[in-house]
């Protein structure tokens, strides 16, 4: 069965209770296989069978359960939000000022009387409430109407609830004025009014937070030249496909993932690699769309367009990292899930209550406190708690070189007390070096290397790389190999005109020298069951490494080196290094075992590693972190990639989830505070000691407030910086386009 993953804008999601019914509606649909909505990003990300009919079957569902599906660009914050701000204010104003003008100014309110009748006035506010609730507030009461008539109230429900109730006092007070009721009509007004604010600020503010992701998708020209019979044609980056011969003129960003074919410049890949200095490019050479080409003209060949770029594919993943529900955020949906109907209780208590013990004024007041408990207690900041925060702390991550490819995993990662890392190509360079060739009697040293060199080719791990270089320095020519298939952890097999070959790890199996206690790693060369050689290779830590790994002691995590080559190489590296525990000859299933025991020992493991053998224990581990150097395998089973493929970089991930988390953590106090202690106070529990009750505007104020704390406070994320910050991370850093 085919599947398909579609993600789509909504509009009207203002709570965690509106989140909570959107993926309800989505999730009733036949052909849906699951259904995250993020309230940071009004986004839905629905996975489903592919079906035409689905998509508009949940397309029809959201638009009943009152989230249909937004176009354009509403949620920025220069839509229509803003619009209706302004004529709520120009409308809810006068309200204002007929109301409460007389009671700051007594001679004012004579003046109004005395003018215009005791009459006029109140119809007059009436019309322009109204106005108000159904002009800009329409969308709010539409909402509040559907959720309630649906038995699922959520925040546009309360908001109807109090400024309806508002409205319907005050036309019962006009109506029958023996009763001594009071007029609410600008309580009516300014909640809409001000509720209308605070969602227009948190969407400048959740777009404010999103700039790191529209940079990102920015760095790929709209535009592109293209190579044809006729003569050099512009076409849209979007419409080009690869075999397509693109020309890029200097000082252009690159449109394409490729190679190029004609010319010879100098690129800028720091956005990508963290290299502040342009990288030499010539025919053959690899080049990445969205890097800046330097001084001379390029003709490349697309091998990537599109959603099949390098840059897409990092958009990509922040996206879906942005998208995933943290496991903090199931406390908050349990919560938010009896929250509304206990507000609606606690509201119905509050009414109840002042009716049989306030007096004569009991009902009345009554009715104020209840609006004010409904108004007050909307949970908007609980539902935006959580996901602006990964919103803002995975967006930062990616402008400094670290992709969370789930945003769960910033939770994890924070919880981390042990790292593991692989030792070739994560602790060391990856730039292996062959230093010495030991062939069998009646070999020649390029015997060795032509019949491993031909199995290499078909390989991409960095012990390849060094042998086809050392094949190519010394001119020999590689015979062509077949059925070549990597074993994990067992080298490689294949076929050659002279038989079957296997290269695996140096061992005393054809009472071949030792290498155990060496540094180098080695590799057997052996053609139809016979050893015909050794080659042994050395690589080299990488130059952050020892820093990298002096951060994490600081911070009292434990590191390991857990690694399939021999027992020499393992333990030069861990000593130079600072690493105490170490295990060697690891095969796949001996790394997992070992992250395991790491665990046991020490509590949750992030595992950092880059290879095919790699993929098993980047899987196992609590957090798994792949180098963005590595290969696309390791990547998949990664949680996290560190896309510039330094080690620094893992300082800066662990810093951006433990800071993430912490803002978490703020803000669902301070939402979970706010409600607690504002909603008795909105009840009137303060009442027989000050004498004030809390009215139902200023009510809708500090609900307003509230949200935009919250997404302010996110919003501190954006001012991390790398934990060990160097010129090249930081020439990448600014690299992106300023937003």
């Amino acid at each position: 069965m085919s599947s398909a993953t579609t993600l789509l804008r909504l509009e009207n999601l203002s709570c965690a209770s509106c989140v909570r019914r959107a993926e309800t509606a989505i999730a009733a649909v036949p052909g849906v296989a699951d259904a995250r909505v993020n309230l940071a990003t009004s986004r839905a990300v629905v996975r489903h069978d592919g079906h035409r009919e689905t998509l508009e079957a949940v397309r029809r569902a959201l638009d009943t359960a009152g989230y249909p599906e937004q176009h354009g660009d509403a949620g920025d914050d220069h839509g229509p939000d803003w619009n209706r701000v302004l004529w709520a204010a120009a409308l809810a104003l006068p309200v204002v000022v007929l109301e409460m003008g007389g009671h700051v100014v007594p001679a004012f309110h004579t003046f109004l009387h005395a003018t215009f009748g005791a009459l006029t006035l109140p119809l007059v506010q009436l019309i322009l409430t109204t106005a108000v609730l159904l002009g800009p507030g329409r969308a709010i009461l539409a909402a509040g109407i559907k959720s309630l008539s649906a038995r699922a109230p959520e925040m546009n429900a309360l908001v109807t609830l109090g400024a309806g109730s508002a409205w319907a006092l005050s036309v019962w007070a006009m109506l029958w004025p023996a009763g001594g009721g009071h007029i609410y009509f600008e309580s009516a007004a300014v909640i809409i009014t001000l509720v209308l604010l605070g969602r227009a600020l948190e969407a400048r503010a959740r777009w404010q937070a999103g700039a790191a992701i529209r940079a990102l998708a920015g760095l790929a020209p709209s535009e592109a030249e293209v190579l044809t019979e006729t003569g050099l044609k512009p076409r849209a980056t979007a419409e080009l496909v690869p075999g397509d011969h693109v020309f890029v003129r200097p000082g252009a960003r690159i449109p394409v993932d490729g190679h190029v074919t004609e010319g010879m410049s100098f690129v800028d890949e720091a956005m990508l690699t963290g290299e502040p200095i342009p990288a030499e490019k010539r025919a053959g050479d690899p080049v990445t769309g969205g890097s800046v080409n330097g001084t001379g003209a390029l003709t490349i060949r697309a091998d990537r367009t599109g959603a099949d770029t390098t840059l897409a594919g990092i958009v990509r993943l922040v996206e879906e990292a942005q998208a995933t529900r943290m496991p903090i955020q199931r406390l908050v949906d349990r919560v938010t899930g009896w929250f509304v109907p206990g507000v609606l209780a606690i509201a119905a208590l509050t009414l109840l209550g002042w009716a049989v013990f306030g007096g004569a004024e009991g009902l009345s007041m009554g009715a104020v406190a209840a609006i004010s408990v409904l108004v007050i207690a909307c949970p908007c900041a609980m539902g935006l708690a959580a996901p602006v925060s990964i919103l803002v702390g995975t967006g930062r991550a990616a402008e400094l070189g670290v992709l969370f490819a789930r945003g769960d995993a910033l939770q994890r990662l924070s919880d981390a007390r042990a790292v593991a890392f692989d030792k070739t190509g994560t602790l060391t360079k990856g730039r292996p070096e062959v230093r010495e060739i030991t062939p069998a009697k009646g070999r020649k040293p390029d015997d060795v290397i032509r019949i491993a060199g031909a199995l290499e080719a078909r390989s991409e791990h960095p012990i390849a790389h060094a042998i086809l270089r050392a094949a190519s320095e010394r001119g020999v020519a590689l015979p062509e190999a077949r059925d070549v298939t990597a074993r994990p952890g067992a080298g490689l097999d294949g076929r050659i005109a002279a038989g079957h070959v296997n290269l695996r790890a140096a061992s005393t199996d054809f009472g071949a020298p030792s290498v155990a206690s060496g540094p180098d790693t080695s590799v057997d060369v052996v053609l139809d069951g016979a050893w015909i050689g050794r080659i042994a290779l050395r690589d080299t830590p990488r130059g952050e490494a020892p820093e990298a790994m002096a951060w994490l002691r600081r911070r009292g995590i434990v590191t390991a080196l857990v690694t399939g080559d021999g027992d020499g190489p393992a333990a030069a590296v861990a000593r130079l290094l600072g690493i105490a525990r170490v295990t060697s000859r690891a095969r796949p299933d001996d790394k997992v075992t070992a992250i395991e025991d790491l665990a046991r020992d020490h509590g949750p493991v992030a595992f950092v590693g880059d290879g095919l053998n790699d993929a098993p224990a980047l899987a196992a581990a609590d957090v798994g972190i792949a180098m963005g150097t590595g290969t696309d395998v390791a990547m998949g089973a990664a949680d996290v990639v560190l896309a510039r493929g330094r080690l620094t970089d893992l300082a800066t991930a662990i810093d951006i989830s433990g800071a993430t988390m912490r803002n978490i953590r703020e803000n669902l106090v301070w939402a979970f505070a706010y409600n607690t202690l504002l909603i008795p106070v909105a009840a009137g529990l303060l009442y027989p000691v000050t004498g004030l009750l809390l009215s139902p505007a200023l009510a809708a104020g500090a609900m307003a407030a509230s949200s935009l704390l919250v997404v302010l406070n996110a919003l501190r994320l954006r001012r991390t910086r790398s934990a060990l910050p160097d010129a090249a991370q930081e020439a990448a850093a600014v690299a992106l386009p300023a937003t």
